[in-house]
């Protein structure tokens, strides 16, 4: 079974975005080539869970991460985090060797 966690803020945060949003509808997590480090996150709204896709659920929301993707997030943490530098979503991801300033791409 694959794992991947929701943080308590960022289901918080999850939920007043799609609250603006038509029903039914989901953060997706994917990963993409690119970024300083070699891979990049993206984060997107999505209406409809494509066939190969994994759903994870917490507080009510849920996000969806594609199987190609997972394989580079297994057991990794999707949290909101609101600091002096700005507010975002960001992956704690074990399976990173490296990753950038922004935290926004990583490298296995």
């Amino acid at each position: 079974m694959q794992q991947f966690a929701i943080s308590e803020s960022a289901a918080a945060q999850i939920s007043k975005i799609i609250s603006g949003q038509n029903d039914g509808q989901f953060l997706r997590v994917a990963v993409q080539g690119g970024g300083c480090s070699g891979f990049s996150y993206v984060f997107s709204i999505e209406g409809e869970k494509a066939a190969d896709d994994l759903t994870f659920e917490r507080d009510g929301v849920t996000v969806l991460v594609d199987e190609m993707s997972i394989q580079y997030m297994e057991g990794s943490e999707i949290d909101w985090v609101d600091d002096m530098i700005g507010a975002s979503f960001q992956i704690k991801n074990p399976n990173a060797t490296a990753s950038c300033g922004c935290g926004t791409s990583f490298d296995v």
